[in-house]
């Protein structure tokens, strides 16, 4: 019966290790990296010995295995520090002399390691030149600028300049593929998605993940190939603002799973972690090219793995679908200039922009209106008629036509530390390229309808703030500056918002987009009174200042909040009928943009929409209104039609994967190192958690707040009041009007099952 009970107990851990160390299934550990059968190594045999060795003489709950993986997974669910761990092993050790335990962390983790897949530290040129690596491995300098590898510390001892952390893809794909849990959904976007023509759920129903499809069908014919997405951005790792660090890490998406298992921390696959103290700018493609080298192998030739699902090894091939990032990391990645007058990477050669007095304006977006629109006639936009064509979407082939043109122009030095870049001539065709980015030495990047997504996240957080700090007139935020208005009178446009000039001063007009002293007292406190359902959004109460009408350090999702939900109602007490319809028209767009199902008919619709709305907003704000970052608001449906449900493609998820990255640095000294060390224990833990019976992890963490009621507690309770919720505060016995209560007895009457037989 014992032996029974112990048997049931590692049931989990049986599974864990049979998946891990299936024959030819290997990891890549520091200490481990062969290719043979993983059963033969000493350190996997004493995991399978320990798996069936009691916790302690007598004990039939826990083995040694089990205990250690479910105090690890303790761990990283509460996120603690190696020094509670070290002192609650001590403890244990002390109590339960006859135990088989880990002294301190340290030794866990050592112990545990075999389970992980490692890292590989590849030293770089503190230039940005090159990788000591392959061919480079043995170098003293830098092969380009003679700098040395090395740097000596105060003791004289030599340390690496710098040090590029590289997680190898190959080892991570093969576990996915490994593990029971997670090796059935690596062919969901083929077997079990929902195919409906015209419905967005998933990238694969986009067109261009169809257009892949068409055009490498081997790739295509077995669902099991596996389809990456690509983000990275730089943060702060101390969340400090006065500090200056930039620290890239660069993360793979798998998209073969379905969206609520994909977009998860717990699928993300980090596979590089770029060094501080400054970020590498486009000198980015340096450190990328180990992932790029392993992705080329992954296309051309594939890497032959185990399937738990189907219980059959098979050629494994993975594609990179396209980049996601915010509109710097866009131009780092693309190669694309996202600054000067042709910033728009979909615009290409053909942007539609201006030179106002201290920026460039994006404007004329008259041109994406039908020929025949009678708006193209107008003269209130800028003072001139539009008669140009809307730009074409430019294809692969284009850019590469363009970048030949960049190899004989010579447009940037090469290396320069610090020297003068040769200036160009801005009408020479294709000089807004700084380079030709790396991801088109893969032989299928070319023939991708969409390589880099413009993040929604960013573009909705942008129009946000440009709109709220004009209306409230926020210094720094606002677009209607007094240079502002100049630009109006140097189009002669919109006569009664030009500077007055009375008795030797200048004064500036009131403009109906910009609420007055009071309304803005008055619209910051309808901002602070609004009450959101729990988890919903962050307490705007804590970023408005009411009596001096502000509101400052506004996170995204505030932003995505504001113009979706609060700003369209806010204004309507304060704003002409013609601005309000505007904004809500903007926030409509935002809003369907944004859903989890998107239709294409309705996509169509937006695409044309949000040209008319753009050129509304044209007649209403100023032209420095018009960044890049509005402009760019024009092209989202297009690219919703190519890619699918935005969710997939924006920044959220990443953007809290980065904050997980950061609270691993606990040497702030050195906070790649603890980023690495971190990741690697979390990245085992997570994998193990899928076999823990019974236990909260990453994978199934409890609600935040339990707002369940159980079922015995609503038994008694008539259906249309049965709803999930807890009561908060002082209870209050209240009686209702006469009027309140009919609608109350209409409502009930008309949607309670219970009732329907008495009606009827």
């Amino acid at each position: 019966m014992k032996q029974t009970k112990q048997t049931s107990s590692n049931d989990g851990v049986h599974e864990l290790l049979d998946d891990a160390f299936h024959p030819g299934i290997e990891t890549e550990s520091e200490n481990f990296r062969d290719d043979h059968d993983q059963r033969n190594n000493p350190n996997v045999d004493k995991l399978f010995v320990d798996m069936e060795k009691p916790l302690y003489p007598g004990c039939e709950d826990f083995s040694v295995l089990g205990f250690l993986l479910e105090l690890m997974n303790v761990k990283v669910t509460c996120k603690m520090t190696n020094v509670p761990m070290d002192m609650i092993l001590s403890l244990f050790s002390r109590a339960f002399k006859d135990a088989n335990f880990p002294k301190n962390h340290y030794e866990a983790k050592k112990y545990l390691r075999t389970l992980g897949l490692g890292y590989e530290s590849i030293h770089a040129c503190k230039h940005y030149c090159a990788l000591f690596w392959k061919e480079n491995a043995e170098l003293q300098n830098c092969p380009v600028c003679s700098t040395s590898r090395y740097e000596e510390n105060s003791k004289g001892k030599k340390k690496p300049v710098k040090v590029l952390r590289y997680f190898p893809i190959t080892s991570r794909l093969k576990r996915l593929y490994a593990s029971r849990h997670t090796a059935r959904e690596m062919s969901w976007h083929d077997r079990h998605r929902t195919k409906e023509e015209g419905v967005l759920r998933h990238p694969a129903d986009g067109k261009a993940w169809k257009h892949f499809d068409a055009m490498f069908p081997d790739f295509a014919n077995d669902p099991r190939n596996v389809r990456l997405g690509l983000a990275s951005d730089g943060f702060n790792p101390f969340g400090a603002m006065s500090l200056s660090y930039s620290m890239w890490p660069v993360v793979l998406i798998p998209y073969n799973m379905p969206p609520w298992k994909s977009m998860v921390d717990a699928s993300f696959l980090l596979t590089l972690l770029i060094p501080g103290k400054s970020s590498p700018g486009n000198k980015i493609d340096v450190y990328l090219r180990p992932l790029v080298d392993e992705l080329k192998l992954l296309w051309d030739e594939g890497v032959e793995i185990y399937d738990c699902d189907s219980k059959q090894r098979f050629n494994m091939r993975a594609a990179l679908l396209w980049t996601i990032n915010d509109f710097p990391a866009y131009g780092y990645l693309s190669g694309w200039k996202t600054s000067g007058y042709m910033a728009c990477p979909t615009c290409n050669e053909d942007a539609s922009s201006v030179r106002i007095r201290d920026r460039i304006a994006y404007v004329g977006h008259r041109r994406f209106l039908e020929p025949n629109d009678s708006w193209r006639n107008a003269r209130d936009f800028n003072g001139k008629r539009e008669s140009r064509d809307a730009p074409k979407r430019v294809t692969g082939d284009d850019c590469l036509r363009q970048l030949e043109n960049l190899t004989k122009h010579d447009q940037v030095k090469k290396h320069s530390h610090g020297g003068k870049k040769r200036k160009l001539d801005s009408h020479t065709p294709g000089t807004n390229w700084s380079k030709k980015s790396i991801f088109f030495e893969l032989p299928y990047w070319h023939k991708l309808l969409i390589r880099h997504n413009i993040d929604v996240m960013h573009v909705e957080k942008n129009v946000c703030e440009n709109v709220l700090g004009t209306l409230l007139n926020l210094e720094g935020k606002t677009k209607d500056t007094d240079k502002a208005r100049l630009d109006l009178k140097d189009m002669n446009i919109r006569k009664e918002l030009h500077l007055v000039q009375k008795n030797g001063r200048w004064f500036k007009p009131h403009a109906l987009y910009v609420l007055a002293r009071e309304e803005r007292k008055e619209f910051c406190n309808l901002l602070k009174s609004v009450r959101f359902p729990d988890g919903y959004a962050g307490n705007l109460a804590k970023i408005v200042i009411v009596d001096q009408g502000k509101v400052y350090g506004l996170k995204s999702h505030d932003c995505h909040v504001l113009i979706q939900r609060i700003i369209p109602i806010a204004i309507r007490p304060f704003m002409t009928k013609k601005f309000r319809d505007a904004l809500v028209e903007l926030s409509q767009f935002f809003k369907k943009l944004t859903e989890g199902t998107l239709y294409v008919t309705e996509l169509e619709a937006m695409q044309t929409n949000i040209v008319v709305i753009l050129c509304k907003l044209e007649r209403i704000f100023p032209p420095s209104f018009f960044t890049v970052m509005v402009h760019l608001c024009v092209h989202l449906p297009e690219e919703a039609i190519l890619g699918g449900p935005v969710q997939s493609r924006w920044m959220y998820p990443i953007e809290r994967f980065l904050g997980h990255l950061k609270r691993h640095v606990r040497n702030r000294a050195k906070p790649e190192g603890s980023i690495e060390e971190g990741y690697v224990v979390k990245e085992a833990i997570t994998f193990c958690s899928h076999y823990l019976r019974g236990v909260e992890s990453k994978l199934d963490k409890r609600d935040r707040t339990n707002d369940k009621t159980s079922s015995d507690d609503q038994s008694f309770v008539l259906d249309v009041f049965r709803v999930n919720g807890r009561g908060i505060g002082k209870k209050e016995v209240r009686f209702l009007p006469s009027d309140l209560m009919k609608k109350a007895l209409w409502f009930i009457l008309n949607n309670c099952e219970e009732a329907q037989p008495y009606l009827e």
